[in-house]
């Protein structure tokens, strides 16, 4: 997935420290179109002004539930990445995946689609023509220095359902609940999808040096006690080693639950491109508009997207809010 936002970090700033306890940072999500000719409107909670990571989760953009007949769906054209990889997540419908890799492949939901951009990849993504409703999340993760110019990959897993406490998990990414994802990842991470049956609660071990990202889908859900609204992200700070979830309403709750070490990086985020300077983001931008390094994604009916133009004021490297 691309992004029409051209420097979603530089309006990140610092928060006052944090007091010890499991206090949860509620980061409401804002209405960002998509690039491409046939723009779709996505819910995006991370990056923004209080929280740029959480772990090395560096983007989540939350999207629908669409139908496609009014909306037109998802049709966003090849576009390159670089230092990160994309995880799709699909709640409904169904999107084809095209890179230059010669990677082809449908993301389904409850199935991960892991993209490693490494050095330089381009893709494409479009809804199929069996999609009706079309709902999921599209997360980026930041690659560490030793391997942010790394081979680009893809990588396809199947979670299987793990009962909670009145509920079910689907491990994506990392551990939680007795159950690890087979994925590889370059920083210790987690994602899974969380159910919870109508107010239902329960209550999840965790990684006390992780800090977590609860996204609400549906329902109204209690993190540590606070409550959390759909669209919203709740964020806690490394220190707990259990978690606590509440489902408030009548109806089942969905989350996507995302956590890892803090990231201590501090990187450049502009477009499609993670990157250590300005400097290398331009030179990114060149090799995009100059048709090298990122290849070619072959069976897109269409033009690539055009890089935006650079900002008129510095790129400055940014790290995580402490």
């Amino acid at each position: 997935m691309t992004t029409t936002e051209t420097d979603p970090v530089e309006p990140c700033g610092e928060s006052p420290d944090r007091k010890a306890g499991p206090r949860v940072e509620v980061l409401p999500a804002r209405d960002v179109p998509l690039g491409g000719p046939r723009a779709m409107t996505v819910r995006r909670t991370l990056p923004q002004r209080t929280r740029t990571l959480i772990g090395a989760w560096c983007f989540v953009d939350h999207y629908g539930p669409d139908d496609v007949a009014e909306s037109g769906g998802m049709d966003v054209a090849p576009h390159p990445h670089t230092g990160l990889q994309t995880a799709s997540w699909l709640f409904s419908g169904e999107i084809e995946h095209r890179d230059s890799l010669g990677i082809h492949a449908l993301v389904r939901p409850g199935e991960l689609n892991l993209m490693t951009g490494g050095h330089g990849i381009s893709h494409s993504e479009v809804s199929t023509p069996a999609t009706t409703i079309l709902h999921g999340v599209q997360l980026w993760v930041a690659l560490p220095e030793q391997h942010r110019n790394t081979e680009r990959d893809f990588q396809h897993h199947v979670p299987h359902p793990v009962p909670l406490n009145s509920g079910e998990a689907r491990v994506f990414l990392g551990t939680l609940a007795g159950d690890t994802s087979p994925v590889p990842t370059f920083t210790p991470l987690l994602g899974a999808e969380l159910t919870l049956r109508p107010h239902a609660t329960t209550t999840l071990a965790v990684d006390p040096a992780f800090e977590h990202g609860l996204l609400v889908d549906r329902g109204d859900v209690r993190m540590a006690g606070t409550l959390l609204r759909p669209a919203e992200l709740g964020y806690l700070a490394p220190g707990a080693t259990t978690l606590t979830l509440t489902n408030t309403g009548d109806a089942p709750a969905r989350m996507v639950l995302i956590g890892g070490p803090p990231f201590e990086e501090r990187i450049v985020m502009w477009w499609n491109f993670i990157g250590r300077s300005g400097e290398e983001i331009i030179q990114a931008r060149n090799d995009w508009e100059k048709g090298s390094r990122f290849g070619k994604v072959h069976g897109y009916d269409g033009a690539r997207l055009p890089a935006p133009e650079l900002p008129n004021i510095p790129l400055k490297p940014r790290g995580r809010v402490r």
